[in-house]
């Protein structure tokens, strides 16, 4: 379930706003989107799974939470973000 190195970075990358940026709103959503697809398909075949269930619903709120706050202070990059990652709103 944890995402591996290479796709962190190659996440990171296509996200990033300048070099080395790696804390951007941007590429949070981004980071915390595939960790959430990931775990959602985990959630598909263990079904019984309340602790990752409980971690899975803390990574939407925190994603809602910084999508929020971009959309608050961009509105062009955030609706640049959500086409590119195809999250609905």
């Amino acid at each position: 379930m944890v995402m591996n190195a290479d796709k962190k970075a190659s996440v990171i990358k296509e996200f990033a706003t300048g070099k080395g940026d790696t804390g951007s709103p941007e590429v949070q959503v981004a980071i915390l989107t595939n960790r959430i697809e990931e775990l959602s398909q985990h959630m598909q075949v263990h079904k019984k799974d309340f602790h990752s269930r409980r971690g899975l619903l803390a990574m939407v709120a925190k994603r809602r939470k910084l999508l929020d706050y971009l959309k608050r202070n961009d509105e062009e990059r955030y609706q640049k973000l959500i086409k590119a990652l195809g999250i609905r709103r």
